[in-house]
Order: structure tokens, then sequence, then C-alpha cells
């Protein structure tokens, strides 16, 4: 995560120095058909995945409709561009054929770039929460903002921004497990609270293999908080949820792995919240798992 840290936290100074400058200002805010090929990518973009199905159906749209919301560009020389926001629509416009796009021509020097770029993405509902984290320590950095200030930038309160920044402390696997939507933001903010980086991970693993309630989590952590051992009440979560599942899910558990023939897993919290695995060991015995949920479907 350091490595990752340090690509994302460059210098405005060495940017500035790959940017040359428009030869002619544009008028702020004109929009223009631009040429694809002379756009390119945002240094700045806080965003470092793109769902891949997501951009082709973007691209679906935009081959029967077109491209609706203009992207935002500065020009940096006489024919070239650079993405303010809107990388994800170009992306698409390009996977559909386009050859031109609209855009907004704003001028804007690199800092005021970034802080543009960073701010407009952060008020984006399908940013994940490490990807929000990055964007406000980036702005806090590289823009010499404080945390009230970028509380007023973004109309965040203190607080929130606080516990996102939190957020980059926890251990590269665990920041991991949030950008996959295996964390909830309950459940890192319980894990914040523990000192130790292996108890943090011995947590995190728990919590993905029982599926355990935030607050359980929490639960959990004011113990180890409070000098208990976490491996024993581990040990104890886990007895407890065999024991549930020995009385009350023993014969569902059984019918379903009769059913389907591979071995199904049924894992049950103390909350109720659970799993049912179903592995399989190969395309064609996942074909045939598949076909027997069309068939229950089709009864």
């Amino acid at each position: 995560m350091v490595a990752k840290k340090k690509a994302l936290g460059r210098g405005l100074g060495a940017l500035i120095e790959e940017s040359p400058k428009a030869e002619e200002p544009i008028q702020n805010d004109a929009i223009r058909e631009v040429l694809i090929s002379q756009v390119k990518v945002n240094p700045f973009q806080p965003r470092t995945e793109f769902d891949e199905e997501a951009l082709e159906e973007l691209s679906a749209s935009i081959t029967e409709l077109g491209i609706i919301q203009p992207i935002t560009v500065r020009q940096i020389s006489e024919d070239e561009y650079q993405i303010i926001s809107g990388e994800r629509r170009t992306r698409a416009a390009k996977m559909a054929g386009l050859d031109r796009i609209p855009a907004y021509i704003r001028t804007a020097d690199d800092q005021a770039m970034l802080e543009m770029a960073l701010v407009e993405n952060i008020q984006r509902e399908d940013l994940d929460a490490i990807e929000i984290a990055i964007s406000y320590q980036r702005l806090m950095e590289e823009c010499k903002l404080t945390q009230q200030d970028l509380s007023t930038r973004v109309g965040k309160q203190r607080s929130t921004i606080t516990n996102y920044l939190r957020l980059l402390k926890l251990p590269a696997e665990i920041q991991k497990g949030i950008r996959h939507k295996v964390l909830s933001m309950g459940h890192a903010r319980a894990l914040i609270t523990i000192e130790g980086e292996d108890d943090q991970l011995y947590l995190f693993e728990l919590i993905v293999k029982e599926a355990l309630s935030v607050r359980k989590v929490e639960e959990m952590t004011k113990a180890i908080n409070s000098g208990e051992d976490i491996k024993e009440q581990a040990a104890n979560q886990s007895a407890s949820g065999r024991k549930k599942l020995s009385e009350e899910y023993k014969q569902l558990q059984k019918h379903l792995d009769g059913f389907f023939r591979t071995g199904v897993k049924l894992k049950r919290a103390d909350d109720g919240k659970g799993q049912i695995v179903i592995p399989f060991k190969s395309d064609d015995e996942l074909e045939r798992i598949i076909a027997l949920f069309d068939q229950v479907k089709n009864e």
C-alpha cells in the first residue's frame, strides 16, 4: 500500500512539467466537439478501476442515444486536451466507435484541475470508500487543505472525513476487502479501533469466514481492547455457530448437499445472517448446478 500511496501522491511540480501550457487560452466553459484521439487521461483521476460490464452497457447506450452529458477537459496544447471529469464516458465512447466527443473546455492550472477532478469524483455515489479516502488525502496534501477546509469544499462533516482517512491506516489486505465490498464501513470502523495489525487481520479473516455482523465485531473489538484473547473470542464464536448449525440446520445442509451433490456448506451467525456455499470443481460442474437451478425455476 505504501508504494501505491507514493504513486498517487506525486508532487504537482512533476505533473506541471509533464503538461505543456496551451498556446492560446480558450473561453471558460466553451463546448465543442473534440477528437477522442486528442483527449488524454487525467493523471489526477481518483478512480483506479472501471467495471468492464458497466462500460459495455454505457457504450451500448451511447451507440443508441449518443453522448447526453459532455465531458469536461482543459486544453494543454493546440491539439491536445486533458480530462477533468468524464473518463468513463470517454472510454465508453471509444468502445462505441465514436471519433469525436462533446466537451466543456475549462481553463485551469494543475492545482485547480486536481481539486476539480477530486471534488467532482468524490460526489459520485459509485466510488468505493478507499477511493474516497485517497481523494480526501490527496486534496489535503497536494492542495494544502486542512480537514476543516476540506469539509467546507466537499460539503461533508469533518467527522465523516476523519473516518474515511482512518481507513488508510488499515493493512492493505483489509483495504482491498473494503474496495471489493467484502467489508462494510461499519466493520472497517470497528477494526480501526484495534491497535495490533495481527489482531486486525485475524478478525478480518473471521468476519469473512463467519459472516459476522457489525454489532458482533464491535463487541469483539471491545473485548480485544480490554485485553481478552482474540483467538479465544473467535473460538467461542465459532463453537457457538457450529452448535446452532448442528441443532437447527443440519438436516437442511444435508438436503442441499444431496440435491446439488457438491459438498454444500451452510454458515450462520448469531444474528441470523449467513451463507450457503455451493462449491464446484470445473466449468462442467458449474453448468450442471446452473441447470438444477433452471429446473427448479421452471417447475
